[in-house]
């Protein structure tokens, strides 16, 4: 026996689904996500428009693009970019690091999962730590691939499950809410095997390898946890959730802060190595 899809159900889901992205926009609104990646990531977009290959006349679209990491790098190397995001709060940031960079590109509002643009539109689609946040996983890929030319570059750069932020997102689970029914953790966008599920034979010449870029902003675990406390959106939404209950705090506290520890920080300026996968692969 199969179940029926009613027009109620159908309904229900659409304004669950409008409910969950309400609350994502709100997640990344919150915080200073553009400080965190100018301070901390702002090279990986660079990175990812030159593994792609972004050339000059290039149409690109950067998915999830926060405050510009990446489609900013791309502009100055002469292409014709739109930078979308569920949340156009990260825009102000963004303009004003490209009217600083001088590059000139257009900002658009734009859910991972149902991108407004027509198929087969930009000679490049990209994601910077990005798309890996929608929580339904394969329909993004699906627009990752559907939005792009044939022959057009893919490419997305996203935070391992055994790296720092992977651990990270590991570590607040038990104080999170459950996930939604369907949504898939962000980390699992760093995993190949998943990536190549999620792309599956629409695509070639498919790469994938890891790499570490290095933080040297924190030298202990409490200066680390502090800073994601204050800027990082899902860091901030799992603090608020758990305000009213002290117990838990003080030992959400103690995990970040033995996170940091493991990962490097011992007081010194060694700092740390937060892995992540850079994936490309070329639209049949």
């Amino acid at each position: 026996m199969t179940d029926t899809i009613t027009p109620a159900s159908t309904a229900d889901a659409a304004e669950a689904d409008r409910a969950l992205k309400a609350k994502h926009r709100a997640m990344w609104a919150s915080g200073d996500y553009p400080t965190l990646a100018s301070d901390l990531i702002w090279e990986l977009g660079a990175q990812l428009v030159d593994a792609v290959g972004v050339r000059p006349g290039d149409r690109v679209l950067d998915v999830a693009a926060g405050s510009g990491n990446a489609a900013i790098p791309a502009a100055l190397r002469g292409a014709t970019v739109v930078a979308s995001d569920l949340a156009p709060e990260l825009f102000e940031a963004g303009r004003r690091a490209a009217t600083e960079a001088g590059a000139e590109l257009e900002w658009r509002e734009a859910d991972a999962e149902q991108l407004p643009f027509a198929d087969a539109t930009f000679d490049a689609v990209l994601s910077c730590v990005g798309v890996m946040f929608a929580p339904h996983h394969q329909a993004a890929a699906d627009e990752l691939v559907r939005v792009a030319k044939p022959g057009g570059r893919i490419g997305t750069l996203s935070w391992t499950p055994e790296g720092v932020i992977g651990r990270m997102f590991a570590t607040m689970k038990p104080f999170n809410a459950p996930p939604p029914p369907g949504s898939q953790p962000p980390p699992l966008w760093g995993d190949e095997l998943h990536v190549r599920e999620l792309l599956g034979d629409r695509v070639d010449e498919f790469n994938a390898v890891r790499r570490t870029v290095a933080i040297t902003r924190f030298r202990t675990g409490e200066e680390f946890r502090d800073y994601f406390k204050s800027h990082y959106g899902p860091t901030i939404a799992v603090y608020a959730r758990i305000a009213e209950d002290p117990e838990q705090v003080r030992a959400l506290d103690d995990a970040l802060a033995a996170l940091g520890r493991e990962a490097g920080l011992d007081g010194s300026d060694r700092g740390m190595a937060w892995e992540y996968l850079l994936v490309t692969a070329r639209r049949r």
